[in-house]
């Protein structure tokens, strides 16, 4: 059956009671959400429980109806999760739907369950309750995702690569130190989450409208039948507050950010010119023109579609910039772009676990590339520094000698002992004890540093992280 805005059975829309007439059918169409807010049918049946136990508690209703209530939701929850119940598209939103097919069931008793709430304070908890839920499975594919990396760092404490900056050949490090940095902004991500779960741990559910109820709720016994630490402190505050929304697409933001410099720093590898990378061809393509083409496609993907994500952000912030307390209807568009924002995070965090874990690296490729463009300069200038020199001036000895080999076209390292000591008489032939490329990493002890001991133990503590 087709429901209109108006008809006098259980689908009639929540607000029709003071309209002769409804909307055009388009109006209808326009306004109706239920398309991106039916993903949140368990939580809002959850939220419906939890509060109609409390209004059989505290007399509002009875007893009797409170449980009947209680049963009919839990019939509709079991039917949705079987396929038995499907959801019916002309409902206004899933508040709506719920209601009406609860009425559907238990008859008049079904009309109780909106008691001493409005779709203001529900639809807020709703969306509590849906990130409260889906938030610690998307902590849960960054967290496989650090383990993963760990693991492949943990084989590669050895591999050496070139380190740059301004995207020039600047030190030594290692495959592990690299992925080991990938890894620590991906636990800011996890840390960034847990911290927004904390803010919206809190029951908005009671606050009505705008102005709470003036039956005798118990909003505290509602909050803890749902798992909250409490109940929001102020009622205009409660149905106004998008906070949350854009605090966890920010998160999202940011975790696409890293997820895309991840990906770029892929594609530069893949191509001939590093060669530091081999994807697997099954997280790769193909070109339709050109037979030889293997393509880093889905690197490229999750790195385009890094900016839909920030339009999500945009979008929130924009859409809350200019709204007077307490609710607005635009904030029925909040929805949409954060679940849209969650879902290309949540797609793109599997797929680039699933392409990174499948791909080998070229350690013979990495290890050259170390070779040239003087990586090992600055431990000239150390080694000078450990002889009582000052750094200004062994920054400058060293440069000599980085010019004294690019004029002879060599490596600095193949400079021989009489041209060092043309740079400076403190250079002895220990010097290129201390100019290898295996050496400029292991001398790195600082915490935090590329030598294999300390990368050893940023691998362990990453992987304790990821279990945790």
């Amino acid at each position: 059956m087709k429901h209109g805005t108006l008809t006098k059975d259980n689908h009639a829309a929540l607000w029709h009671g003071r309209f002769k007439e409804g909307p055009d059918a388009a109006a209808v169409e326009f306004e109706t959400s239920i398309y991106v807010d039916e993903r949140m049918a368990m939580d809002d049946i959850k939220g419906s429980i939890a509060h109609a136990k409390m209004l059989g508690a505290t007399g509002i209703i009875s007893k009797a109806e409170s449980t009947e209530i209680i049963k009919g939701l839990e019939s509709i929850k079991k039917d949705l999760e079987s396929g038995k119940l499907k959801i019916d598209y002309s409902a206004e939103d899933i508040h709506s739907f719920v209601e009406a097919t609860l009425t559907d069931r238990i008859g008049e008793a079904g009309k109780k369950v909106h008691t001493g709430r409005s779709r203001n304070d529900q639809i807020a908890l709703d969306e509590r309750l849906y990130l409260k839920r889906v938030i610690p499975e998307l902590n849960s594919k960054i967290l496989k995702l650090v383990n993963v990396l760990a693991g492949i760092a943990e084989k590669n404490t050895g591999t050496l690569m070139p380190g740059f900056t301004h995207m020039q050949h600047a030190q030594p490090v290692t495959l592990a130190h690299h992925l080991c940095a990938w890894a620590w902004s991906l636990v800011r991500d996890s840390e960034r989450l847990n911290d927004a779960l904390k803010r919206i741990d809190y029951s908005p559910l009671g606050s009505g409208a705008l102005a709470g109820s003036g039956l005798a709720l118990n909003r505290e016994m509602v909050a803890k039948e749902l798992g909250f630490k409490g109940v929001t402190q102020n009622s205009l505050d409660s149905v106004s507050d998008r906070d949350y929304c854009i605090e966890f697409a920010s998160c999202f933001s940011l975790i696409q950010m890293h997820l895309s410099r991840f990906c770029e720093e892929i594609v530069l590898w893949s191509t001939t010119e590093f060669g530091f990378i081999d994807l697997s061809e099954k997280w790769s393509t193909g070109s339709s023109i050109m037979p030889q083409k293997k393509n880093p496609d889905f690197a490229e993907l999750i790195r385009g579609r890094t900016g839909k994500v920030y339009a999500q952000l945009t979008s929130l912030l924009t859409m809350m910039k200019g709204l007077p307390l307490s609710y607005d209807r635009d904030m029925q568009e909040d929805k949409e772009p954060l679940f849209n924002a969650f879902d290309t995070v949540s797609s793109c965090l599997t797929v680039f676990t699933y392409m990174i874990e499948s791909a080998k690296w070229n350690k013979k490729v990495m290890a050259k590339g170390c070779e040239g463009g003087y990586l090992n300069a600055t431990d000239v200038a150390d080694y000078l520094v450990r002889k009582g020199m000052p750094f200004r001036t062994a920054h400058g000895v060293s440069a000599k000698a980085v010019r004294l080999a690019l004029d002879a076209g060599c490596k600095l390292e193949d400079l021989c002992i009489e041209e060092f000591k043309s740079c400076s008489d403190l250079i002895e032939e220990d010097i290129y004890d201390f100019i290898s490329p295996e050496a400029c990493v292991e001398v790195r002890k600082t915490t935090g540093g590329p030598s294999s001991e300390k990368v050893k133990q940023q691998i362990k503590m990453l992987k304790k992280i990821a279990k945790a």
